[in-house]
């Protein structure tokens, strides 16, 4: 254990406030803050019940990071602990995005605030490849994990694999290798050179017990769960009653729902059914706006499955029935949020104390540890795509049998982007600037490009 005294709940709730604001660069970005905060920083947790935590998260539908915030905040505090960190995880978003919601559809583009997402998306891009390098020198401990991060990363960017599927079958090897007592798949050792900067369970303030599994805590995240199912499910019951089954309100009600249940493997897996269904089925909004909606998400803290909020108030905003075009707007919005995240807190609430239980299962451990070094490849596999579309204005499909990428059109290369993100990259690695800095000097440097016509 550490020094540090067990924080209360206010104080604990002004850590995740912190993060919240700090939570820019989609979920390798949002992950690797908390772990800089609640690991390196706090020593709340270590970097074993981290992963073990990450690598469940992984397995569910939804927003991973939020989710993992969710985990730590009832590992923490309970039922208290695991809302108070879920909804501020998503608070500063949903607040961004609504408000950038209101400007686009009153106004359309407003050309600074377009500058500023263009340095902002700079910044985005160095945090996620830090993210790379933080979670990897942690879930990578031997050539076996990093061989099975390299094929993750070819199998997704190359060959299109399902992420589940990727999660699955790295799942199932991590615990085959344990099982046959291949010293490659222990958990919990095997860190070498990064002995220094591995944070031990039991040197942190929840240590490495199991009292996660105390009849009280089972009953009490039993009932949170159920309440949360209740809370998510009643609303989507009674807007069909009162609004009809062909409301707009009652298709984003229903299609929503469908998504937090079927969104495994991450924003970028869903968002273009998503996409499909809005423009081509529903007709909320046009293909260019769904890209517009994906860079506010991008350039604001919190999850980046965000944008399905601007799909909401858009879809609403341009069928609001009875309602002013504003007020159903922000209506739709809010319901798309609503159905999008309240089902997490029920995910996390029901699964977490068994999952706690399998920290004393070896080979279901080295199972969870394998998928988090398959996620590092899947992480770099979005590090590319991001860093593809900022530098690149066009990207030309290949396909030379099974293998399919995006090939980048030289003579498209965005110069401007090319230069805020290497200042970026080298604020975040050679200077070792904060979140904070990065992104601040980022937006303000987005904005000098544009006041100086370069942009």
């Amino acid at each position: 254990m550490t020094d540090k005294t067990f924080p209360t709940l206010a104080e604990a709730t002004r850590i995740w406030v912190r993060i919240a604001l700090l939570s820019f660069g989609g979920p390798a970005g949002q992950i690797a803050v908390m772990h800089r905060i609640l690991v390196e920083e706090q020593k709340w947790l270590g970097d074993d019940r981290f992963l073990h935590a990450l690598s469940f998260c992984m397995l569910l539908p939804g927003p991973e990071a939020q989710q993992l915030a969710i985990y730590i905040g009832w590992l923490m505090h309970r039922t208290w602990g695991g809302v108070i960190a879920g909804v501020l995880f998503v608070l500063p978003g949903m607040v961004a995005i609504m408000a950038l919601s209101v400007i686009y559809a009153l106004f359309g583009h407003v050309a600074i605030i377009t500058a500023i997402f263009f340095g902002l998306k700079a910044a985005v891009l160095a945090i996620v490849l830090q993210a790379v390098v933080r979670i990897g020198k942690r879930a990578l401990k031997n050539n076996v994990m990093r061989a099975l991060a390299g094929v993750s990363f070819a199998a997704i960017f190359f060959l299109g694999v399902p992420f589940p599927v990727i999660v699955l079958v790295a799942a199932l090897i991590g615990y085959a290798g344990a099982k046959s007592g291949f010293s490659a798949f222990r958990g919990g050792d095997g860190h070498g050179a990064l002995a220094k900067t591995h944070v031990a369970d039991a040197n942190t303030l929840l240590g490495q017990e199991l009292g996660a599994l105390s009849p009280e805590a089972r009953r009490g995240a039993l009932q949170a769960g159920l309440v949360s199912l209740a809370v998510w499910l009643l609303p989507v019951g009674l807007i069909l009653t009162l609004a009809g089954p062909g409301s707009v309100f009652s298709n984003i009600a229903v299609f929503f729902s469908q998504m937090a249940v079927v969104t495994f493997g991450g924003a970028y897996a869903v968002l273009a059914y998503v996409a499909q269904e809005a423009v081509g089925t529903f007709h909320w909004l046009k293909p260019g706006e769904m890209l517009d909606g994906l860079g506010m998400a991008e350039t604001t803290p919190g999850p980046l499955i965000m944008v399905l909020q601007f799909v909401g108030f858009l879809g609403a905003f341009r069928d609001p029935g009875a309602m002013s075009p504003l007020t159903a707007g922000i209506a739709g919005g809010l319901l798309t949020t609503w159905v999008t995240f309240a089902p997490c807190f029920a995910w996390i609430f029901l699964g977490a104390p068994y999952v706690e239980g399998l920290r004393s299962n070896k080979a279901l451990s080295a199972a969870l540890s394998t998928v988090t070094a398959a996620v590092v490849g899947v992480v770099l596999n979005l590090a590319v795509w991001f860093a593809l579309h900022v530098i690149f204005g066009n990207l030309r499909p290949v396909k030379i049998g099974p293998i399919a990428f995006d090939l980048p059109l030289w003579h498209s290369i965005n110069l401007p982007a090319v230069t805020l993100s290497a200042l970026a990259l080298m604020a975040a690695f050679r200077f070792k600037a904060g979140m904070a800095a990065v992104l601040t000097g980022a937006a303000a440097a987005g904005l000098l490009f544009y006041l100086a016509g370069l942009i």
